[in-house]
């Protein structure tokens, strides 16, 4: 049976997830997982306990929009960048500074590096 490129990423993902979930029972903490479409990428840190959402931060906000200029557009490596600071930002002020990175099966680069990275140097370790 032949599978699409979304099961392949969601394959990925899944066993990404489970190695997370190991690292994060020995020493508790929270995972930055990133999403990223056609048009924008989206950004959050999870709770590894319940699953909860602790901080979120995507292209499709209408602050982020106003930010990117007229075209608003959230599909080049600029805009992850732009969402990577913004998520450190939001996760150090609910009081989270280390994070276990989740890319969901989407390769590490390109837009996802740089979310990664601009995520880095607002001060987010992982």
């Amino acid at each position: 049976m032949s599978q699409t490129k979304k099961d392949q990423r969601l394959r990925r993902a899944r066993q990404t997830r489970v190695r997370i979930a190991k690292q994060l029972c020995a020493d508790g903490g929270a995972r930055l997982t990133v999403f990223r479409s056609n048009l924008h990428i989206y950004a959050s840190v999870v709770s590894a306990d319940g699953g909860r959402i602790l901080a979120s931060a995507s292209t499709a906000e209408k602050e982020v929009r106003a930010q990117l200029g007229t075209a608003g557009r959230g599909a080049n490596t600029a805009a992850a960048g732009l969402i990577g600071k913004r998520i450190a930002e939001k996760a150090k002020a609910a009081g989270i500074d280390k994070v276990a990175f989740d890319r969901s099966g989407f390769a590490y680069h390109g837009r996802v590096k740089a979310l990664a990275e601009a995520a880095r140097e607002a001060g987010l370790k992982f």
